[in-house]
This record gives structure tokens, C-alpha cells and sequence, in this order.
């Protein structure tokens, strides 16, 4: 995707939010106690006939300080919208039973612990189906409404390498030794895994004892698929020996539901996953594609019959990545989700290759940043239920039908509509490396209209296989109450734009997007939008690599807020979570076999090079990018003199934001470094 030289001069306008375009100039603008009050919808899931939807409807709450989930219900034309399951328990993951009289959730405690339940939908009548001490997860009723199968996962007894003495009576010893001797020990906002397995079991509804289906030293993720005959489930896993080692490469298998017999349907190097089994019963959907260790590889949908036989692309031409299969009532196509230039859309596909757009502005569950996101499901009569995303609200409950989509829910209205929000323009610019065509978005303070210089925030996303869009985040909204215009865009790396823009940062990153960022700011600063003496930085995650890897490369900004960063690539590739398996597809081999390689890529090797004040922010707990890059970036700027402060998030892992305060307290601590070097008006 290349871009014509004037491109450098286009400043297009997006259609702006009637709320920000029309607000009255007394409203307040969005405050952080404002925070508690956003509410949002998730996994809208329509009944079997098309005619009600259940939904999560998200919210958080200031006593807990949680991201908290109740159940509603509402008709598909948007009437009768009232509560199903309230309270303090997280109730979610609502599934219709197949002739829609009853439904499948799950109610959480306050540490996560999950129960299922069954509801009669006419009567309100409900039954405690499980009591495990673990969570079930990918729950999906049986064609004939009787049982339901999950996965859950299943402990295993660590083997005791030694026998301690024993204590005397009244002692308080040291805690004992933890032992660790798997490849993959540890995850982020995990933590120290447990030895155990992720299992396949099924459930009569009726009441009864759950049956474990699968075995082994494998995980068995994702929710499996019943066959229309009820006899056998379609699920993907990973049963290799040395699956450590390799856990990306996840084959299709069927799991007879009767004794547990295993047939494994695909056999190729790479991932295949998210199974779909036609209503027919002769075919199985999956996403995937043959690994070549790159950056990034578009997951196509491949369709396989079940009998057996070779695997086939429908979406062999189409340069996006596809997910979230559902196959229509006749067997003939698949309804898939995809994200294309900054948005998440819904679209179906035949075995023609042909597509049909069933909803274009899927997504509004990602609130902190503006990220693509969103889920949707179908009826057999083929409306589609959504998350409905635009840039002025978190998301609401959309419906489309053959002909048009609309949203039926209006969630945030009573708090949103009474404030000032930030206008949001789509821009596109050349990038000044080799002219190829950038897309950003620029959130404009209320009231503001771009006709004078701003102080600008620069915000980065992370990834770097992700993508931002025209969607509502807090954060954004919340600097530009502060009086800051906010850039966001998809430098090269991201998703959403083809699979050679998303894979060009194969061995090159941080590398050439800095020139895609920076070419944005330039257009903003020539057209006058941006006050070049007032230019900040911030980004996390690979957006806190890019905004680290910015300030050696430039002393243009008068601050930088860098979030959970890598700085030291040969100290990341042993201590993340995600190292080595990140390191074979961004570095031409581990840090011992090719040290120049990661020492010419680590903002470390450049840190004589900074003059821009730098804070750096990260949780405690982060395990993706360890406390211990952010530590060494702080102390390397102190000993060159650099103005630096460093950050740290108690209890938080690399979702620096999950918890509704730690949400405000980066906003704030990233405001107040900026508003110290701030010019005054």
C-alpha cells in the first residue's frame, strides 16, 4: 500500500460524533471520577429465533475496584431491555440452550471462582449445575439440548524432589522451596503455573457427574464443537511430546463423546484452531495457516470434510485475518470476524471465496485505549447481534439484518450525553522512510477545532501485532480534557492492513515505524494543529518500546511516559513469558547467536543519546515486560544526567490498567510528568 506524494497534505475528516460535533459549551469535560460510571455491553448473544438477546453488561465498581459483569436481556428490535442477573457475583458467558427455552452462565466470585448454572427462560427457575474448585470455561450445548461439554482445567500432584525433616513442635520455619521444570512455568497475571492440564468434559443438565473426555500431559483450550449427531466433539490441541517447545502448533481433532476416542483431522506445522462444524454435519471450519516464523501470517478460514480428506482456503484471497466462525443455518457459508483499517467487521463467505458485510463497526469493549475489539453471534435466520463501537461511546448492543444495522442500547447515554467529549478525525500521510500510507486518528480537546497550535500527546499501541481505530478510550478522552490533542495511529506492524504491512517489521523492530510516528506529527505540526515546542510521547507495551526507541532517535519531545517497555532485547528473549517464542519471529536467532542483532535494537545500547525527561510506568507483577527493563532504563538515565522517574504499579501484571484505579492513576501520573513540562498558556 503505497501512498501518492500529496498524501503528506490530506487531513481527512471522519463524520465526528453528533455528542462531540454538537455539544453545548457548558458541558463538563470527561473527569477521572467519571471513570466508575462507564458502563459497556459484551458477548451479545442472540437466541436460536432471532428474537431476544442476552448480553453482559460491564461496569465498574469503586468498591471493589473491578471490572464487574451482570446479565440483561433485551428484544432484537431494542424493547423490553431489562436485567436478567444483577448483583455483586460476575454473572457472564450466557449460551441459548438449541431450542431457545433455556440458557447456560457462569456466576464468579471475588477470586475468580466459577460455578454454571441453568435458567428457564419463561419461568426465571435456575439450577446449580457444577461445584468445582476450578473455573469451567468453553461452554456448548448438545445438538439435542441435553448435556452440555467444557473444559476445565485438571490438577496434577507435583512430584516431591525431597523430604524435608520434621518440624518440631511449635516451629516456624521459611516457606519450602518452589520447584520448576517445565519450559513454561510462568504467565502474565498468572503467574507461577500449577502442573495440570486443560481438559475436555461433559455434563448432563438434567444434574449429575461430570466426565472427563480427554487425557494427557496436553492443554485442550477454546470451546469444543458438538457433530450435529451429538456423538463426537471438534476441538483443537496441541499433542505433541515437545509441545513446550512448540505451542503455537495446535491441530484439529475429533473426540468421540461415548469413550473418549481421539481422530486427529489436520497435520501441518503452524496453528490451526477455532473449529466450526456445519449444520450438515459433512464439514469442519477452522482458522490457520502453515507457520513460516514470521512477524506476522494472516489466519485463513480452511475448510475440511469431515470423513477426511485435504483442507481447502475460501479465504485464500483476502489479506486479512479471519476468526470467530459460525457457520449459516444452510451450510453454505461461514460468518466470520475481521479487523481492516483500524475497525473490527463481521462478514460472511462461501466456497467461492465470495463475501457478503453483515456489520461494519464491531467493537467498544476495549476502554482504556482505542484498540479493535468485539464479538457478535448469529440466529439461524441470520440477524447478527454485536458489540456496536463508535468513537463517543463504549460499546452498545447493535443488531444487523439483511439490509442495515442499528444500535439498540444506549448505556453510557445518561453520563456521556452531559459531557463535552473529544472530537475525533481520521488522518492518512505518506511515511517519510519510503512514502507507504499511515492511518491515525486525532482526538481534538473539547471545544477545540484544530485552527491554532496544541500541545500534542503522541500515544502508541502495543503489539506490535495490533491496531488502533476510531473507537472510544478513556485514556485518549481524558488527555484531551486535559487540554492535550491526542495522535493515534498504525505505524507498519500493525494489523488490519494486509499481511505485508503487518509482517514488514519482520528483523526490523523498533526500525522503520519511528519514521511512520514521526511523519505524523509532522503533518500536524505543518498544518499548524500541533505546537512543535509542545510535543510528548507516551505508549505502552510495544507502544513503550516505540516511545523509548523515539527519545534516542530524537530530543523533539519535551517529555516521554514510557510504559511496561522493552529496552534490553537480550534480557527480555529469558525473562518474559512470551521471550523465546517472540525472539524466532523478530531476531535471526536467540541473544548467544546473535548479540549485534539485539544490541543495535535495544533503546540500552542508545541511552548517552537522551536528552527527552523520561518517565517509565510498569507493574510490579508484569511478567510479559518485566519490572527489570523498566529498572534498567531508569537507572542508566540517571547515571547520564536525564530527568527520569520511575513508576510502580502494586499488584498489577502487564494489564497496567485493569483495575479502575490503576486505569486513572497511569492517566494521572502520565498527565502530571507532561504538565510539568508543559508551557503555560
Amino acid at each position: 500500500m503505497r501512498a501518492s506524494s500529496n498524501l503528506l497534505l490530506a487531513f481527512a475528516l471522519a463524520a465526528a460524533p453528533a455528542a462531540a460535533q454538537d455539544a453545548a459549551p457548558d458541558l463538563a469535560p470527561l473527569g477521572v471520577a467519571d471513570v466508575f460510571e462507564l458502563e459497556y455491553a459484551a458477548d451479545p448473544q442472540i437466541s436460536p429465533d432471532g428474537t431476544r438477546i442476552v448480553y453482559e453488561r460491564r461496569y465498574f465498581d469503586a468498591t471493589s475496584d473491578r471490572v464487574r459483569s451482570n446479565l440483561w436481556m433485551l428484544n432484537a428490535d431494542g424493547s423490553d431491555h431489562r436485567p436478567l442477573l444483577t448483583g455483586i457475583a460476575n454473572y457472564g458467558s450466557a449460551r441459548w440452550s438449541p431450542d431457545g427455552t433455556r440458557i447456560i452462565y457462569s456466576a464468579a466470585d471475588e477470586e475468580g471462582r466459577g460455578q454454571l448454572y441453568l435458567r428457564w427462560m419463561d419461568t426465571g427457575q435456575t439450577a446449580l449445575l457444577t461445584r468445582f474448585e476450578r473455573a469451567p470455561g468453553g461452554v456448548a450445548w448438545s445438538p439435542d439440548g441435553q448435556q452440555i461439554a467444557f473444559t476445565m482445567f485438571v490438577p496434577d500432584a507435583p512430584d516431591s524432589v525431597v523430604r524435608p525433616p520434621k518440624q518440631p513442635n511449635g516451629a516456624s520455619w521459611a516457606p519450602a522451596p518452589t520447584v520448576h521444570e517445565d519450559y513454561w512455568y510462568r504467565a502474565d497475571g498468572r503467574g507461577f503455573l500449577k502442573p495440570g492440564y486443560s481438559q475436555v468434559f461433559v455434563l448432563p443438565v438434567d444434574g449429575g457427574t461430570p466426565r472427563q473426555l480427554s487425557e494427557g500431559p496436553f492443554h485442550h483450550r477454546g470451546t469444543p464443537q458438538w457433530t450435529p449427531d451429538g456423538e463426537a466433539l471438534i476441538l483443537s490441541a496441541n499433542r505433541r511430546p515437545d509441545w513446550q517447545h512448540h505451542r503455537s502448533d495446535t491441530e484439529i481433532f475429533e473426540l468421540q463423546v461415548a469413550d473418549g476416542r481421539l481422530r486427529q483431522l489436520t497435520d501441518r506445522r503452524g496453528p490451526d484452531s477455532g473449529p466450526a462444524v456445519s449444520p450438515d454435519g459433512q464439514w469442519i471450519a477452522y482458522t490457520g495457516y502453515p507457520d513460516r516464523e514470521r512477524a506476522y501470517q494472516c489466519s485463513k478460514l480452511w475448510v475440511i470434510p469431515r470423513a477426511g480428506g485435504e483442507p481447502v482456503c475460501w479465504s485464500e484471497n483476502f489479506d486479512h485475518s479471519v476468526g470467530s466462525l459460525r457457520w449459516a443455518a444452510d451450510s453454505q457459508s461461514i460468518f466470520f470476524q475481521y479487523d481492516t483499517q483500524g475497525t473490527t467487521r463481521v462478514a460472511s463467505i462461501n466456497a467461492a471465496g465470495e463475501r457478503q458485510l453483515w456489520a461494519a463497526n464491531v467493537g467498544g469493549t476495549s476502554l482504556g485505549r482505542p484498540y479493535t475489539s468485539g464479538s457478535y453471534s448469529v440466529a439461524s435466520n441470520g440477524k447478527v447481534a454485536f458489540t456496536w463501537s463508535q468513537p463517543d461511546r463504549p460499546a452498545d448492543v447493535g443488531i444487523w439484518v439483511p439490509g442495515g444495522g442499528q444500535r439498540i442500547t444506549s448505556l453510557n447515554e445518561d453520563l456521556l450525553g452531559q459531557r463535552a467529549l473529544a472530537e475525533v478525525r481520521e488522518l492518512r500521510w505518506a511515511s517519510q522512510h519510503d512514502e507507504l500510507e499511515i492511518q491515525g486518528w486525532l482526538a481534538l480537546p473539547p471545544g477545540e477545532d484544530g485552527s491554532r497550535p496544541l500541545p500534542l500527546i503522541l500515544e502508541i499501541h502495543g503489539g506490535p501485532a495490533a491496531a488502533y481505530g476510531p473507537q472510544f478510550s478513556t485514556e485518549v478522552q481524558l488527555f484531551a480534557a486535559a487540554g492535550y490533542a491526542v495522535l493515534y495511529c498504525n505505524p507498519r506492524g500493525s494489523t488490519s492492513y494486509g499481511e505485508a504491512f503487518a509482517d514488514a517489521i519482520y528483523q526490523a523492530y523498533p526500525g522503520f515505524d519511528y519514521d511512520d510516528l514521526m511523519s505524523g506529527v509532522d503533518l500536524l505540526v505543518e498544518r499548524g494543529i500541533a505546537d512543535p515546542e509542545q510535543l510528548f510521547v507516551t505508549g505502552g507495551s510495544g507502544g513503550g518500546i516505540l516511545s523509548a526507541w523515539i527519545v534516542t532517535r530524537t530530543n523533539r519531545f519535551a517529555a516521554a511516559a514510557i510504559a511496561k517497555p522493552v529496552i534490553n532485547w537480550y534480557s527480555f528473549a529469558l525473562t518474559s513469558d512470551v521471550g523465546a517464542g517472540f525472539m524466532r519471529r523478530y531476531f535471526p536467532g536467540m541473544p548467544w547467536e546473535a548479540p549485534e542483532a539485539y544490541l543495535a535494537r535495544s533503546p540500552i545500547h542508545y541511552v548517552d543519546q537522551v536528552k527527552t525527561p523520561s518517565m517509565l510506568i510498569t507493574g510490579e507483577v508484569d511478567w510479559r515486560t518485566p519490572m527489570s527493563e523498566s529498572e534498567q532504563f531508569y537507572q542508566a538515565l540517571q547515571e547520564v544526567g536525564v530527568e527520569t522517574r520511575l513508576v510502580r504499579v502494586p499488584e498489577a501484571s502487564h494489564s497496567i490498567a485493569r483495575r479502575p484505579s490503576h486505569l486513572i492513576a497511569k492517566v494521572q501520573h502520565v498527565l502530571a510528568w507532561f504538565d510539568r513540562y508543559r508551557a503555560e498558556d
